[in-house]
């Protein structure tokens, strides 16, 4: 590759990123749209061989429709009402604290809490605790301050079903386009880096969100029979935020053991607490991951959570969704040039 040639892709990588920039609003539910399209493909490749194409995908669609439906009609509701539920224990929570746990701590590390006002905090969250509770309410009224808003969650309800579908359905025909037009002199080598980008994302998107549910479900399930309050929410939150190792175990102990504190003030519960997650732990180790994720999908949690950080901190949620696609990318990248370095005179 010449020198001006290599000018040339730096600018047209300069300029891609700009146009995300600016068109981030509008890009938006085609990523989310694209990020579906690709989840479901291999199960439309899977029934493509005994069903047309079109077939194939209006199932899959309906599978990802039907999904969807069941979170928002059941789920929504019962995370609402343990919401509601917690907020309306806060005030107890915070008496607790106030009464209980700050002279402990005072009086065993020789604090001064009398500057600490809880009371304020306590008596604004029971005038104002129907309207922290209600989440379709709060959701409603954020995007009722604009009609703009309005138009625009419209759009993305229609979009991005449509365009998912489309996308979907004519997948593999983009990607021969796509393989198309890659430089002859180059395709060999682009065909291999594209495929280690496709099965690291694959393995980290497809496996991981299987396992974040998989944990989710585990938990929030553990917690219920122990009788923990708020298992749901607790196992959900816990369960979404596994991706990185460790940090959904340490929320959800933290959670879920001061929550069973309060409600039962003995230790044998927040003990049910640390066996429930000792035991999603275990069984994420020993037979989720190996078998969701895979033990080698190059993608180090250190550098997931920089990603979305970068990505959200550059480009808003847009960047956030763009962050694994293009870590995935450089980590390819990075890969072939430190083979090609090992490679070159100048190593040996």
């Amino acid at each position: 590759m010449t020198d001006s040639q290599k000018w040339l892709v730096l600018t047209g990588v300069f300029l891609c990123g700009w146009l995300v920039y600016l068109l981030a609003p509008v890009i938006t539910p085609f990523l989310i749209a694209a990020i579906l399209a690709y989840l479901g493909d291999p199960l439309a490749d899977v029934l493509e061989a005994k069903l047309s194409r079109t077939t194939a995908v209006i199932l899959v669609f309906a599978v990802m429709l039907a999904v969807f439906l069941a979170m928002l009609l059941i789920f929504v509701p019962l995370l609402q009402e343990q919401v509601l539920t917690l907020v309306r224990r806060l005030p107890d929570l915070i008496v607790w604290i106030q009464e209980s746990l700050l002279p402990r701590l005072s009086a065993r590390l020789g604090i001064d809490i009398n500057s600490v006002d809880l009371e304020t905090v306590r008596t604004t969250l029971m005038e104002n605790w129907r309207d922290l509770g209600n989440i379709a309410g709060l959701l409603f009224v954020h995007i009722s301050d604009s009609g703009q808003a309005i138009i625009t969650w419209l759009a993305y309800l229609v979009l991005i079903p449509v365009v998912t579908f489309y996308l979907l359905r004519d997948w593999d025909h983009l990607l021969q386009n796509l393989h198309s037009v890659i430089p002859r002199k180059y395709e060999t080598t682009v065909v291999i880096l594209v495929k280690d980008c496709d099965r690291i994302l694959s393995e980290f998107l497809r496996g991981q969100l299987l396992v974040m549910l998989a944990l989710a479900l585990i938990y929030a399930t553990g917690l219920w029979l122990a009788g923990i309050e708020f298992a749901l929410l607790i196992g959900m939150v816990a369960g979404l935020v596994s991706f990185v190792p460790y940090l959904g175990t340490i929320i959800g102990v933290g959670v879920a053991g001061t929550v069973a504190g309060i409600q039962y003030q003995d230790i044998i519960h927040p003990l049910y607490v640390v066996l429930v997650f000792g035991t999603g732990q275990i069984i994420e180790g020993m037979w989720l991951s190996p078998w969701l994720v895979g033990e080698r999908i190059g993608l180090h949690p250190v550098a997931v959570i920089f990603a979305v950080l970068a990505g959200g901190q550059l480009f808003g949620f847009v960047g956030v969704l763009l962050a694994l696609p293009v870590a995935a990318i450089c980590v390819v990248l990075l890969r072939y040039m430190f083979e090609q370095y090992k490679g070159s005179g100048l190593y040996s």
